[in-house]
């Protein structure tokens, strides 16, 4: 059970409708380079990288090096500990 800071942590980082996007688009396939999510959405790569950050800080999101870029993908411990949270109010 996530103590109310984290929670607040995670509810922050899915406060913008372009990360919830993401986070959207991440759930539904297994791993995502930065590219292939800016290719979904109508923002600038360095925008999508900025929102992939905070997703990231606040647990949400994994990145794995692949050659000089990142593969995204949900975090499965983060999103459950959200679900838990959100559960609990």
């Amino acid at each position: 059970m996530p103590d109310d800071e984290t929670l607040a942590r995670l509810a922050k980082a899915l406060g913008h409708p372009a990360r919830l996007r993401i986070l959207r688009l991440l759930a539904s396939r297994e791993t995502c380079i930065t590219g292939d999510v800016v290719a979904e959405l109508p923002l600038a790569q360095s925008t999508v990288s900025e929102h992939l950050r905070i997703l990231k800080e606040a647990g949400l999101v994994q990145a794995t090096p692949v050659g000089t870029r990142s593969a995204y993908c949900v975090s499965a411990s983060g999103l459950d500990l959200l679900k838990r949270g959100v559960a609990e109010l």
